[in-house]
């Protein structure tokens, strides 16, 4: 009996401990966010090339097991920031960008998507279909891709909105060579200012490059009459 006292006992100090761990991670998280604001708006610059490392720790939650993986672990990169920022998102993404064949930025568009984030995507219409683009799979996955409709332009924006109040934006395309080799630059920041007109610039991109309104055109010798709807 005591035993079995003591079992339960020990059952409800791992519960308690559970629970303060939980509300100790919130607490921390509620702390930063209070920092943050304090300082104002979000702003942060991301020099590339970036170097390799190990950034799977990123795309699983409550991993209990190490990597074994042989690139670096628990080393911060501008990439690594990337991707954090981008899998911030809790509600939406709007990315508009030019070339598009980084399998790891495939990864975590794919997860948000997965996780319930309403993801558009702008891009262009010749480079959306060169050898290793992702653009495809993101519309296998059901996330709604639109592309430059014009043939006599290119799309060469290469911006985020992350749930309509962080914007990320600079020079990188969303390429391997772009990010491990290219001197590139990306800029984050939450400054309403900033934010407002790249989403109006989506907005429009989105709504000026919507198939219904283009059906018409020919792709591939067929009508295209695919459409996505607006979210």
């Amino acid at each position: 009996m005591s035993q079995q006292m003591s079992c339960k006992e020990l059952m409800k100090v791992l519960g308690l401990g559970a629970v303060s761990f939980v509300l100790g991670v919130e607490w921390l998280n509620w702390l930063k966010r209070r920092l943050r604001d304090s300082r104002g708006p979000l702003k942060e610059v991301l020099f590339f090339p970036s170097p390799q490392v190990c950034v799977e720790h990123l795309f699983i939650r409550h991993k209990h097991f190490p990597c074994a993986c042989p690139l670096p672990h628990g080393v911060e990169t501008s990439f690594s920031r990337l991707l954090v920022h981008l899998l911030s998102a809790r509600v939406s993404l709007d990315l508009c960008v030019f070339s598009f064949s980084h399998m790891e930025l495939s990864r975590a568009i794919l997860l948000l998507h997965k996780r319930g984030v309403v993801v558009r995507v702008v891009t262009d219409r010749d480079y959306m279909t060169i050898t290793g683009s992702q653009i495809g799979a993101l519309r296998k996955a059901g996330i709604c891709v639109r592309h430059e409709m014009s043939s006599a332009v290119h799309m060469h924006h290469k911006f985020a909105l992350v749930d309509s109040r962080k914007l990320i934006t600079g020079s990188l395309n969303w390429t391997l060579t772009a990010v491990q080799s290219n001197k590139e630059n990306v800029m984050v920041t939450e400054e309403p200012e900033l934010v407002g007109p790249y989403q109006q610039e989506f907005q429009k991109l989105w709504e000026a490059n919507d198939p219904a309104n283009h059906i018409s055109q020919y792709t591939n010798g067929q009508l295209n009459i695919k459409t996505c709807k607006d979210k």
